[in-house]
């Protein structure tokens, strides 16, 4: 993993909320947070937050008298979910997966959407999870699935191999699709000592208003950005028009639908 690949500063998470998360990850974050709601849930800890989707459709879920701690590692993104919260229930925390600030046995459940791919150490990030989930604990997240089957991503990392030969800038398909693989998500999950795993494929429709929506969601809100930024070749904004072309290509003008496909991976402490 590319030390630009956790960089999300600027203005990439206003961007990034303003744009990746209603095509991408509302979907997602609606189902992922009614699965956190469904089970016990008086102590909950969401774990690379962002900027909140999932925060959002969790909080309105929970009990009154349910905790909820809201981490991320990055500030910019945090504050970005922060700004959409008047709940005095929530508690907001800069925290880092590897090492969490809290006691044993603290949390009935931890979550976390599309956060683990950007983890140094998997194995060693889930047995920081396991510590701080009570006995029967659960451990709910969700990683992309293969990127052939996310269609509007796919399209956007063949429009930059093309424009980019040598060395095209491949922090989609590096990260955030770098961890597609049921299989090796269950030998991780079960190296950290968790139990009573399920591994479960979820497929949505992406919808976006326009092609250029997504172009400049990715191109201007995401790591991708800074990638772009540190190559000699075509200027952000042309890259930006490259994608829409391509996407508006396959998809259609106006509005546009594609499949995306993520893994949706619950897990219980012993």
């Amino acid at each position: 993993m590319s030390n630009i690949d956790t960089k999300f500063t600027g203005s990439i998470p206003e961007v990034y909320d303003s744009h990746l998360v209603p095509i991408l990850f509302d979907g997602y974050a609606e189902e992922l947070a009614g699965r956190v709601a469904r089970g016990a849930s008086g102590a909950v800890l969401e774990i690379a937050a962002g900027s909140g989707a999932v925060t959002r459709k969790l909080a309105l879920l929970l009990p009154r008298e349910s905790r909820y701690v809201v981490t991320d590692l990055n500030g910019g993104m945090l504050e970005r979910a922060r700004q959409h919260h008047s709940d005095d229930r929530l508690e907001w925390r800069e925290a880092d997966a590897m090492d969490l600030p809290f006691a044993d046995g603290t949390f009935d459940a931890v979550v976390c959407q599309f956060g683990v791919m950007f983890f140094p150490d998997r194995v060693a990030a889930y047995s920081e999870i396991r510590r701080v989930l009570r006995p029967g604990g659960r451990f709910l997240f969700s990683s992309w699935g293969p990127l052939d089957e996310n269609e509007f991503s796919n399209a956007l990392v063949q429009t930059l191999i093309a424009l980019y030969p040598v060395d095209p800038p491949l922090f989609l398909a590096r990260t955030p699709f770098g961890y597609s693989d049921a299989d090796r998500i269950r030998a991780d999950v079960a190296a950290a000592g968790f139990v009573d795993m399920t591994v479960e494929t979820v497929r949505l429709q992406s919808e976006a208003a326009s092609a250029d929506d997504f172009a400049f969601g990715q191109s201007y809100g995401s790591p991708l950005r800074l990638e772009i930024e540190a190559r000699d070749g075509p200027s952000l904004s042309t890259v930006r028009e490259s994608i829409a072309t391509s996407l508006a290509a396959r998809f259609g003008d106006g509005a546009i639908s594609g499949r995306m496909a993520a893994l949706v991976v619950e897990a219980i402490a012993p």
